[in-house]
């Protein structure tokens, strides 16, 4: 099954690569710099996979940035989010499902 791409701000799109109702995969394609993911919290575990670009990302109260091929887990209910520093895409998990991108 093909899934639609989703604007989800400015220069940034996103579009779920495959789930179920215990996990889904989505790609987060961010175009320019200074695109960002807004700070938000949700109730499920998240695995991001850096797969091309750089990004500055804030968890909790930390910080720090990311480029290709690093991955890392965001805690159920943490407080995140992202500024895209070199166009590119991430590979986020999350568990369960987020029915919400659907």
């Amino acid at each position: 099954m093909t899934y639609p791409v989703v604007e989800t701000a400015e220069h940034v799109t996103r579009q779920v690569l495959a789930d179920s109702p215990e996990l889904m995969t989505v790609a987060f394609r961010f175009a320019a710099t200074g695109a960002t993911g807004a700070l938000h919290h949700h109730s499920h575990v998240q695995s991001t996979f850096v797969q091309s670009g750089r990004f500055r990302f804030t968890i909790a109260d930390r910080d720090f940035e990311v480029g290709p091929g690093d991955a890392f887990v965001i805690p159920s209910g943490a407080v995140h989010g992202c500024v895209c520093l070199e166009p590119g895409t991430l590979i986020d998990g999350f568990t369960p499902r987020r029915d919400d991108f659907l």
